[in-house]
């Protein structure tokens, strides 16, 4: 059975641990952090009780950023990623947010694919911006007609 919940500080360790295995990211000091800001939402992707993925957003006026993403290797190219953005797609359209931002290396091609799926397009570029020297390609979704 797969659900979605809401994080609290209590699973810094679950997420830390599942960053460690796929991405490794953010250190446990980053992770307390996330969990300190106003108006940032952790939720994480269940099947049963293992948590397999999780989405850090925050809200900003009418906007949210989405700051991380990720789905446990071993659960990849199954949908379950296209479920925990439809579940925040979804959610954002109820709280009447107009925009989706992210930010994605430019060198990690399965990523850029992902997001144009979901209408993900380029806004910008911040060049160099990761720590191996890639740019980091400015993605918007338009979550309004208006």
């Amino acid at each position: 059975m797969i659900s979605i919940k809401h994080l609290n500080k209590k699973d810094i360790d679950l997420c830390y641990e599942l960053d460690s295995n796929a991405n490794s990211l953010w250190s446990k000091e980053q992770w307390a952090n996330e969990f300190k800001k106003d108006g940032t939402k952790i939720v994480g992707l269940l099947i049963k009780n293992l948590v397999i993925g999780i989405c850090v957003f925050q809200i900003v006026l009418d906007e949210a950023q989405i700051n991380y993403f990720v789905v446990n290797k071993k659960f990849r190219k199954k949908g379950f990623g296209s479920y925990l953005m439809r579940y925040l797609i979804k959610k954002c359209k109820k709280l009447n947010l107009k925009k989706l931002l992210l930010e994605v290396s430019q060198s990690n091609v399965t990523a850029e694919r992902f997001y144009s799926r979901f209408e993900f397009s380029t806004v910008g570029i911040r060049k160099n911006y990761y720590k191996d020297g890639s740019h980091a390609l400015l993605k918007e979704k338009k979550l309004t007609t208006k």
